[in-house]
């Protein structure tokens, strides 16, 4: 990675750089407080912006300028229903006219605002600005969403995706508010008012705490050009989330649902020990070369499973970790998941005793590569890898370098702080015996 230091219209900006890629985009530190990259992309004539906040579900307990504020639960989710309206109409009736998709997400750490566009990028780019600096919250509104939202959280309540993951999560966090569904329930957003919604957008859709991103065939001059003419300058503000202080320990080891499935799905996590800080670059790649030599397609855990027909090819992992919350999570459906479960736990244990051998880990450590290199083919991953990447600290090609040099010790290093077979909770979701 290579950086250089410039100027552009009196502003500061880096150019970054990466050799590996041949690639490279533009970080700019604009006077509003507002973060903006651009990451031109070669031969592409169609752009994917996105906007976001270091605001999610779980923030539901700050510090604001002094104050502590508790919100209900689901706020976050339900602030960005809301900000797509305005005295002047609806934000998604106005890309319409430019020809744009856009959308909106709220997981547990942040809230993002995107378009994609191949035509008019100028016009939604105005839109997207607009939207992010006109709240317009009335009682008359706010209340009309919550059967809007009610209806959306009854929809989650009826997945089986959905309630096998949330199912674990609360099986494995005690007071965490990662325990908690992203659109809160039915009760908490019935007390959701527009005061409540105007402190939280004052408190964290502040510029200085928000970041712009724009990939493809876009021009760094003119993505500048509109954010200068389109954005109101505002003083930063002091905010700062509220944790609880979670045990180590699991809940329960095992939780189980009855809901209208054909095949039984399960979800296996295994807590990770952490403070208030997210996963560094490198451990986050030592992870995932980790768990692709453990559980990966290749691995003799997989092949076990698939012969023993206790998976099938919908088996998958992740390493589900954000502010004060980690942990290890295969998932899948299977015919008896607490059979698997216990190979899974078994082949855990012998791991320990044994390590990831050369063999293993030079596998996985192609494959993690080999998918972080295509990564950089899709615009959308680009750019929610730079924002996520602005808000936990963790530079993009800084984590494609770290791939490319990781070695056996640093993974076997890593293991030892993972995948503690004592410490983990098994979700269950079947159908009626």
């Amino acid at each position: 990675m290579y950086c250089r230091y410039m100027r552009l219209f009196d502003m500061d900006y880096i150019k970054v750089e990466n050799k590996r890629l041949d690639e490279h985009y533009f970080r700019i530190e604009h006077p509003s407080g507002l973060t903006v990259i651009v990451y031109p992309k070669k031969g592409f004539n169609s752009v994917y912006a996105s906007m976001g906040t270091k605001f999610g579900s779980i923030y539901s307990r700050f510090m604001f300028n002094g104050k502590e504020v508790t919100v209900p639960d689901g706020t976050a989710h339900y602030l960005e229903h809301k900000l797509f309206e305005s005295e002047d109409g609806d934000a998604f009736q106005k890309y319409a006219k430019t020809g744009a998709s856009a959308n909106a997400f709220t997981s547990f750490d942040m809230t993002c605002y995107l378009f994609s566009c191949t035509d008019k990028f100028s016009e939604s780019l105005k839109i997207l600005l607009e939207l992010m600096q006109t709240p317009y919250f009335t009682k008359e509104t706010v209340a009309k969403e919550q059967g809007i939202i009610g209806q959306e959280i009854k929809m989650y309540d009826d997945s089986p995706d959905w309630r096998v993951m949330m199912n674990l999560l609360q099986g494995m966090y005690h007071k965490h508010p990662i325990n908690i569904d992203i659109a809160g329930s039915v009760e908490t957003i019935a007390n959701i008012t527009p005061e409540i919604l105007y402190e939280c957008y004052n408190s964290y859709y502040n510029l200085h705490n928000m970041v712009l991103t724009v990939v493809g065939g876009a021009d760094m001059d003119e993505v500048i050009k509109i954010v200068d003419e389109n954005i109101k300058s505002g003083k930063p503000v002091d905010t700062k989330i509220i944790l609880p202080d979670e045990p180590y320990s699991v809940v329960k080891s095992y939780t189980e649902q009855i809901m209208s499935v054909a095949v039984p799905m399960f979800e296996l996590g295994f807590k990770e020990k952490c403070g208030t800080d997210y996963a560094a670059n490198k451990e986050q790649i030592c992870t995932n070369i980790l768990m692709n030599a453990f559980a990966g397609e290749s691995s003799k855990l997989y092949r076990r499973l698939m012969d023993e027909k206790l998976i099938n090819a919908g088996f998958g992992y992740e390493y589900f970790e954000g502010l004060g919350y980690r942990s290890l999570i295969f998932s899948g459906e299977s015919r008896d998941p607490q059979t698997a479960a216990g190979i899974i736990n078994e082949a855990v244990r012998e791991l320990h005793k044994n390590g990831i051998s050369r063999e293993d880990f030079e596998i996985a450590k192609r494959a993690v590569y080999g998918r972080m290199t295509a990564m950089f083919d899709s615009k959308q991953a680009i750019a929610s890898e730079l924002i996520s990447g602005e808000f936990t600290g963790r530079e993009i090609y800084e984590a494609f370098d770290a791939a490319a040099e990781m070695t056996l010790s640093d993974v076997n290093e890593r293991l030892e702080s993972q995948l503690d077979a004592d410490n983990c909770c098994l979700s269950v979701v079947k159908g009626e015996e």
